[in-house]
């Protein structure tokens, strides 16, 4: 069901997956981890022991599982959070750079770049579409906290530019992604997206991880675990 409606749409939204009891869990073990923070949230957050401890949970890696066809391996996580304290729009994009083991130049992957110590390069369709991520909801995303808006069905138009994207939000109608605390949103990295500013005073986090059913890509790329 759920690799049905990304296939056809992108994402796709499952409120209920984790209990308030898990939630509650990772956000206390997150509390207690010295990682890094940067004022939108943890890069890298895989390093935390109670981010891979809920990214390789049953009941998340079988909707990775779902949606890939085969095997789920968690290989980078992001926590973002969004307040009235720190608050930030994002333009409408397509998540296209992966964190790589090595540099290694080959067609269509780059431009390059380092970051934490992390090697990433922007990789082309054939490599993303070997991709899901799943948006682990740590709060209630309301129409007012700055959720995810997409632009449905845009996942399968390969790699685009600014301009096409432009193009794209001003014809296409998009969907706002309301999910429940302890809901996950599945969707695909080249599906075009963005998301307002907060006009709440209420929280808005994320914990959005990567999976992928083998760390080898095309063009004998292979990422790395961030």
């Amino acid at each position: 069901m759920h690799r049905t409606a990304i296939e056809e749409f992108g994402f796709t939204v499952m409120n209920g997956v984790l209990s308030d009891v898990d939630i509650r869990r990772l956000t206390e073990g997150l509390s207690q981890e010295s990682l890094p923070r940067s004022r939108a949230g943890i890069r890298h957050a895989l390093r935390s022991p109670s981010v891979r401890q809920i990214a390789h949970d049953a009941r998340v890696i079988k909707i990775a599982e779902d949606i890939l066809g085969g095997g789920a391996i968690p290989f980078r996580a992001t926590l973002f959070d969004k307040s009235s304290d720190s608050n930030w729009l994002v333009v409408w994009h397509q998540d296209t750079a992966l964190p790589l083991r090595r540099r290694s130049e080959a067609p269509d992957w780059g431009p390059w770049s380092v970051k934490k110590g992390v090697t990433y390069a922007h990789a082309p369709a054939r490599a993303l579409e070997t991709v899901v991520a799943l948006r682990i909801h740590l709060d209630d995303s309301s129409a007012d906290n700055g959720p995810l808006r997409v632009l449905p069905n845009t996942h399968m138009l390969g790699c685009l530019s600014e301009a096409a994207i432009r193009e794209l939000a001003s014809r296409v109608k998009p969907e706002t992604c309301l999910v429940a605390r302890g809901g996950i949103l599945a969707m695909r990295p080249l599906i075009v997206h963005a998301s307002s500013k907060s006009t709440s005073d209420t929280s808005r986090r994320v914990l959005h991880i990567e999976y992928t059913s083998s760390l080898h890509l095309a063009d004998r790329m292979e990422l790395a675990i961030a």
